[in-house]
């Protein structure tokens, strides 16, 4: 495990797909190892299910499916990052997590463009540190959805929490 020291905001780095991406450590209340979740019917398709977390049930979000990646099988690096935003607390399935940093507000650039829509969406901005691009996570917007389960009314798909 990596500290980065400096000004700014803490943030925990996970890698997914082969990028780097930050998430606010304020937003989040720990890491875990991921565990095997237990599927839930008309869940969107990026929810893998729910997993229990200190006897609390929280959906579990594949982040790969949710950005569109290719799903893959967990292994020993897997990651569950739990993140509270507002009410809401959610185990975020990654790649790897093994990283902190000190990012400095003014160092966080906004996303190319070009890079708008669905994509963009989850994305608060961009960082370079230490030779490479930090991709910053708006946590607020990865927990919002727009897709529907599949044979629920529309109502219930506002927010999968």
């Amino acid at each position: 495990m990596s500290i980065v020291r400096g000004e700014g905001e803490n943030y925990v780095l996970f890698e997914l797909a082969g990028a780097t991406y930050a998430l606010p450590s304020r937003q989040i209340v720990q890491l875990d190892m991921v565990q095997t979740p237990t599927p839930v019917p008309n869940a969107p398709a990026f929810v893998d299910g729910v997993v229990s977390v200190r006897g609390h049930v929280i959906p579990a979000v594949n982040l790969r499916a949710r950005f569109g990646f290719p799903r893959v099988a967990h292994d020993l690096r897997s990651r569950l990052v739990i993140v509270r935003e507002d009410a809401r607390t959610v185990g975020l399935i990654v790649d790897s997590a093994r990283e902190f940093a000190t990012i400095a507000p003014e160092s966080i650039k906004p996303l190319p463009e070009g890079i708008g829509g669905t994509s963009g969406r989850y994305l608060h901005g961009i960082a370079e540190q230490d030779e490479r691009l930090l991709l910053i996570v708006d946590v607020h917007e990865l927990l919002e959805t727009d897709e529907q389960p599949t044979d629920t009314v529309p109502a219930a798909a506002d927010t999968f929490m």
